[in-house]
């Protein structure tokens, strides 16, 4: 009886759900997408392709929508088996709550447990609200005092708020005339008239803080004067949605959707003036006069401190002759408050060509938000001198290109990490220098599900090796790249993309100095001990090979006493060593009895050139030729794994 009840109050509230969705009150998590975009991505979920997922990702596609067979992405992926696949789903905010309908059904029809214990992990700050890192830590600079970011203080009715002139500037259209006509304002008054409890209800909104249930009165009376007090707020500070927000209270789920969409809202408006103010007014400079640039501290965007970015060496192309009496230097006007620049454009250019002066890009930030990286914060926090108050902005020094501070500064500001494959191991080793686990992971995640280049992951996982595509990625630097940064991630695709096509490596030195040092990172080596890199190839490389005979129904029957066997009795020796031998033969048709045209049959070959009677023979061979060089590599490093 009691079951019956739950299934009947469920479908209740489904039922309740789908009118308050038709009628427009509540956004449907899951809609109908019949895009070409969602169609490619579901296609790539049931076939476990890692890249296509990503590159439909990265378009912008809504991954928590439905196919006409109303399955979801992640119900499909989940369906089909492919934990790499429902990893990356959730890890790019795709939904499984336990309850509602298209996350029980996803949990219920996981292939194996595997799968399902991962779906659990993802509970509903993980899956649902993304931003949620992102405005607990505006939220966080309410509170904080050290190391102190506030750059202005507001009183009202006997309290005083600290806070910071481009969060205000960025989230309300009041506070950005304002302090665009005055930025060297450090003080603003409110009238008393207004209670300090409805000011505080206003910048907990704008510091995309969670709104309490109640108002902080004590009485009917006070909290009708601090509703009154929010009603004047959010018309003076043009934040009308503020008084609505606060209405709407009650409704479960019409409260987390109302706070999904202004955490939203407050990120695409931060994005804006990120864009418009920190990558708009960036200034590139000689490397040698750097540190020469002088930046007041009062200025338009209210930056309090500067990040400096070198050119990479390979960056700097032949130019022509910088003739130096032609280099004017203009003061600028506006946010900038007259910081003199070089104009670069006015160039002589002399008939010998040169090596063109290695430039360096300096960004305008907020400790407020750089403090979001630990790095940051400990040195902001610190007596170190970057921490001290100079009449001058300081200059921080980043060790990496222009490029990669823009997406580390992207992230830091907005929480969006969209950069491509030819910057992420750049971004990988300045997200481990800053200390952004988040962002290393999706550095790892870029290179572990483009890196196969133009061949899918499904097309790249050739049993045989006879991809051809063009390799985009150094797979040595990747390899070392997970090393130095602890990405097991990317030791793991490095392993497996070097086993599926071991035949292109096993005979490189460079593949021989990998394995030495894989060897040399066990301190202490004993002899017995074995060598990681070379244990992870053998995995994927015996996966690899028993992928054709699970196919085929052979796994079963044949173990790998069988497979030797095999081997040894397919051999014809004394064959000339090519691949692939076309051999004209001629085919008849048995019921008209005369020959057809004739017809190419390939000679199927092993590594070695031998000829063998059938793919399988050929498989079986192969892994054992592979094999076979991985133990004479290490005879000759001398290493036992």
């Amino acid at each position: 009886m009691a079951a019956v009840f739950k299934k009947h109050d469920i479908e209740a509230t489904l039922y309740a759900e789908k009118q308050d969705i038709a009628s427009g009150r509540l956004k449907d998590d899951n809609p109908l997408d019949h895009s070409e975009g969602f169609r490619l991505l579901c296609e790539a979920c049931r076939r476990g392709d890692l890249k296509i997922c990503q590159e439909q990702i990265s378009t912008g596609v809504n991954i928590n929508a439905r196919d006409r067979f109303d399955y979801t992405p992640l119900i499909l992926a989940s369906l089909c088996g492919h934990y790499e696949v429902v990893r990356l789903l959730l890890e790019s905010g795709a939904l499984c709550e336990r309850d509602t309908f298209q996350g029980e059904r996803c949990l219920y029809n996981a292939l194996n447990d595997r799968i399902r214990n991962l779906l659990l992990q993802y509970d509903y700050s993980k899956s649902t609200d993304p931003l949620q890192p992102l405005a607990g830590h505006i939220t966080s600079l309410l509170a904080r005092e050290h190391p102190n970011t506030s750059d202005i203080s507001v009183v009202t009715d006997g309290r005083e708020f600290r806070l910071h002139k481009f969060i205000l500037s960025a989230r309300s259209p009041f506070f950005e005339n304002k302090l665009s006509v005055a930025p060297e304002t450090t003080m603003w008054r409110l009238p008393n008239s207004i209670p300090s409890d409805s000011f505080l209800v206003a910048i907990k909104y704008l510091y995309l803080s969670e709104m309490a249930t109640d108002l902080g009165a004590h009485s009917d009376d006070e909290e009708q004067a601090t509703l009154t007090g929010i009603d004047k707020l959010s018309r003076q500070l043009e934040i009308e949605r503020l008084f609505e927000y606060i209405l709407e209270r009650g409704d479960r789920r019409l409260t987390r959707q109302r706070r999904q969409d202004e955490v939203s809202r407050g990120r695409d408006q931060l994005e804006g003036w990120f864009k418009d103010n920190v990558i708009r007014h960036k200034v590139t400079v000689d490397k040698e006069k750097a540190n020469e640039v002088r930046w007041d501290r009062s200025n338009g965007i209210f930056a309090d401190v500067l990040l400096r970015a070198d050119e990479e060496e390979d960056e700097c192309e032949e130019d022509g002759v910088i003739d130096q009496s032609k280099l004017t230097v203009t003061k600028t006007e506006g946010p900038l408050n007259g910081l003199p620049i070089g104009n670069f454009d006015s160039r002589s250019r002399s008939v010998s060509r040169t090596r063109r002066k290695r430039k360096s890009v300096l960004y305008p930030c907020h400790r407020a938000m750089l403090t979001r990286s630990e790095f940051f914060m400990t040195m902001f926090s610190s007596s170190f001198r970057e921490a001290q108050q100079t009449p001058y902005l300081q200059i921080i020094p980043i060790d990496c290109s222009p490029a990669v501070l823009e997406v580390i500064l992207t992230y830091l500001y907005t929480e969006r990490a969209d950069f491509d494959l030819s910057v992420a191991i750049d971004v990988l080793f300045a997200a481990d220098l800053l200390l952004l686990e988040k962002l290393k992971a999706r550095a790892a995640l870029i290179i572990s599900t483009l890196g196969n280049g133009a061949a899918s992951i499904v097309e790249a996982a050739d049993p045989r090796g006879e991809t051809a595509e063009e390799e985009v990625i150094d797979i040595y630097e990747v390899v070392r790249a997970g090393w130095d940064t602890r990405m097991h991630r990317l030791e793991e695709f490095g392993a497996r993309y070097i086993a599926y096509r071991l035949e292109r490596f096993v005979d490189e030195e460079e593949f021989a100095q990998l394995v030495r040092e894989s060897a040399a990172r066990i301190k202490e080596r004993q002899e017995t001990d074995t060598v990681e890199l070379v244990d992870d190839i053998r995995y994927y490389l015996s996966e690899r090979f028993r992928l054709r005979m699970e196919d085929a129904g052979l796994e079963e029957m044949m173990d790998d006493q069988d497979i030797d066997a095999l081997a040894s009795t397919q051999t014809k020796p004394d064959l000339d060593p090519t691949f692939a031998d076309v051999i004209p033969t001629a085919n008849f048709d048995q019921d008209e009895g005369y020959a057809a045209d004739l017809e190419t049959v390939a000679v199927v070959r092993t590594l070695d050139g031998e000829e063998v009677e059938d793919e399988f023979s050929q498989d079986a061979m192969n892994y054992q030729i592979l094999l076979g060089k991985i133990d004479g590599l290490l005879d000759r490093l001398k290493l036992d794994a």
